[in-house]
């Protein structure tokens, strides 16, 4: 049986998370750019350029769409979601690979934003932060790790420990309860939550991973593959050694070689695309380097 986390390299700086550096990083800077227009300049054109709104889309600012998560309401808002962000973006990279990562991140911003325009397209109002990215990004690691425990403090104080699915049911109990009794009614029961935002997110990631994270076809290439026909096919195997399963690589060091192809496929393309042998070469490459 595979483990819950495929093999990985030793070292965590050879894991290649540049998407979630660049996330972070534009978030924060959003965030710094939002608060010298606020408080140095006195303007809201940043917020009236970036955030999410009726009268943003009805104004042809489609772009709106896919920048609102760089604005919050304020610091410990956008702490929440930049440690979000980190500890379940970093789990979810050697498993989705930067590639998945990059369209999982783009769907539920752009289906958020979808849903809540959808109830919101008459009203005043608007949308800020990436509280959709988060909880689209909990929703898939609670797929994947349903079972796994999870400890962290609640308001930085009180220590917690539970498991991703009970986090991810009580998450959509909130949005789905504001959904139904704040935000559908509006007016003076209106909580100002996105609450359609953070349920589109969150049906979002739960198709991501229902439909498309073992899905081979999704996997995308550096370049175009040709299939040869499958009388050549069989003469290039006749012909050709091997270099894809472990009859071969016996020795440690061809082990590891393969291992790092093997790591370097799931890191480009995630941990669906990986072929039956592939991860049975992981399974036994564990238990072997494991050996003094």
């Amino acid at each position: 049986m595979l483990s819950d986390r495929p093999y990985m390299r030793d070292d965590y700086q050879r894991e290649r998370t540049s998407f979630l550096i660049w996330l972070l990083s534009g978030i924060i800077a959003g965030f710094v750019v939002q608060k010298v227009f606020q408080v140095w300049l006195g303007s809201p054109s940043f917020e009236q350029l970036a955030a999410l709104s009726a009268w943003s889309i009805r104004n042809f600012y489609a772009w709106t769409l896919l920048t609102y998560p760089l604005l919050h309401d304020g610091v410990l808002h956008l702490l929440v979601m930049v440690l979000g962000l980190y500890f379940l973006g970093r789990e979810l990279v050697p498993h989705l690979g930067e590639r998945r990562l990059t369209f999982l991140t783009v769907a539920a911003v752009i289906a958020g934003g979808l849903a809540w325009y959808a109830l919101n397209f008459n009203r005043a109002g608007h949308v800020v932060g990436a509280a959709p990215i988060v909880l689209c990004y909990l929703i898939v690691f609670a797929c994947l790790f349903p079972n796994r425990e999870m400890s962290f403090l609640v308001f930085f104080v009180i220590p917690v420990t539970t498991r991703p699915k009970y986090l991810a049911w009580i998450a959509l109990a909130i949005d789905g309860f504001g959904f139904l009794f704040s935000e559908i009614p509006g007016g003076k029961f209106q909580s100002g939550i996105p609450h359609s935002a953070h349920l589109g997110a969150m049906l979002a990631g739960w198709l991501y991973y229902r439909f498309f994270h073992e899905a081979n076809w999704l996997v995308l290439r550096r370049s175009t593959e040709m299939e040869l026909p499958r009388w050549m096919t069989r003469a290039k195997k006749s012909a050709l050694p091997t270099t894809t399963t472990t009859a071969n690589a016996t020795t440690r060091e061809d082990i590891r070689a393969e291992v790092d192809r093997i790591l370097d496929k799931i890191n480009s393309h995630g941990f669906g695309a990986l072929t039956p042998d592939e991860k049975r070469v992981l399974d036994d490459a564990k238990a072997l380097l494991s050996r003094r």
